[in-house]
């Protein structure tokens, strides 16, 4: 035993040291992962410190993998296997402590941009521009680390060098990223830059697709419906689509209701009605100048705008403080319309059916009621 330990005493000090020290380096990682999720849980309670618990097991695995690798040093006897293994350590430190750097400044970065985009928003500004260069910036900041993680090999320093420069970027961007990705980034960019919408904006590209814009991202733009389903579009899609934007400039908006009578109904009794029930609306704005109403202009236009094959079409012009009252509104005057009308013997055509029937046809049809009785 005592020729064992005088054989190997150096080695077996080397190994409690190293043993010792992946105890203590991950006994502080604790102490300071615990202090650090307090202040976070604090700060936001609702928020979930993934950032934090993700630092926590990249530097305990680090210490882990560093300390066998010390340890295998003991039984390395070449000089110049103990320079390689030396090397092969000082390039894992490395690439852990890129790591942590890149986790810490990516949650700085969005720590800042949350702080930012709060005040915008306690302020009533836009917070647009803040929540897309938000994206920008935390992808800036993990592909820095990623080149500094490629610089530390030698088969890849050239392509991380060049990816550095300004020109390099862009052409590592053009040549791996594929061209539909591309042109979503340049669309994000389009509608930061010349805002055709915004967020919070109420947006309509057809029908089915009409609701508030929740986010706009690097590669998509968000749109919450009115069913609470979220509509992701991409930004190369809604940079060519023909859309309208209900909060870009005047947000008064203009509501057209339409409803067709028979061509035997009362024409001027069914404008009438329908003038009457949008003045009472109490969505219903205002929207004459002075010189209407000095020349006593009528608040709500109802005029005959088709003479279809079965109905006669009325359309009213009503206005209304936004999209959403405007919307409202439609629905209640519809509902409210049909009602007078049935009341004061309006009627609303449906389509009819004539149908022909050939005389052997109808021979067959009566055989056919005869059997049936």
């Amino acid at each position: 035993m005592k020729e064992f330990w005088f054989t190997y005493q150096t080695n077996i000090i080397w190994t409690a040291i190293v043993i010792i020290v992946v105890i203590i380096l991950r006994f502080l990682t604790k102490i300071f992962h615990n202090w650090l999720e307090k202040r976070s849980l604090r700060r936001k309670p609702e928020v979930e410190p993934n950032t934090i618990i993700l630092t926590k097991k990249i530097l305990n695995s680090l210490w882990v993998l560093l300390g066998v690798m010390a340890i295998s040093w003991n039984f390395m006897d070449e000089d110049r296997v103990k320079e390689v293994a030396l090397g092969n350590f000082g390039l894992v430190l490395y690439l852990g402590v890129v790591a942590v750097v890149t986790l810490v400044i990516a949650s700085i970065t969005q720590s800042w941009f949350e702080r930012s985009i709060r005040e915008k928003k306690n302020a009533n500004q836009d917070t647009t521009s803040y929540k897309f260069l938000r994206y920008i910036a935390i992808f800036g900041v993990y592909f820095l680390g990623g080149i500094l993680a490629l610089i530390a090999f030698e088969s890849m320093r050239s392509f991380a060098v060049t990816a550095l420069g300004s020109a390099g970027v862009l052409a590592i961007v053009a040549g791996v990223a594929s061209q539909e990705a591309l042109s979503n980034l340049v669309g994000g960019l389009f509608i930061i830059a010349f805002k055709p919408f915004k967020l919070g904006d109420i947006i309509k590209l057809d029908e089915t697709m009409v609701g508030t814009v929740s986010d706009i991202t690097l590669r998509h733009t968000i749109i919450r419906n009115y069913e609470n389903k979220m509509i992701v579009i991409p930004n190369a899609i809604i940079n060519k689509e023909k859309l309208i934007n209900y909060d870009l400039g005047e947000r008064m908006c203009c509501q057209w209701v339409e409803i067709g009578i028979s061509y035997d109904s009362d024409i001027d009794l069914a404008r009438h009605i329908m003038r009457e029930e949008c003045e009472d609306h109490p969505n219903l704005l205002d929207h004459r100048s002075e010189l209407d109403k000095y020349n006593n202009k009528k608040k709500v236009i109802v005029r005959v705008i088709d003479l279809g094959d079965s109905a006669v079409t009325l359309r009213a012009w009503a206005w209304a403080a936004n999209f959403t009252d405007a919307f409202e509104m439609k629905c209640d005057l519809y509902e409210s319309i049909k009602k007078r009308f049935d009341k004061e013997g309006i009627s609303i055509p449906f389509p009819h059916r004539t149908m022909v029937f050939k005389e052997e046809q109808l021979k067959s049809l009566k055989g056919e009621l005869k059997l049936t009785e």
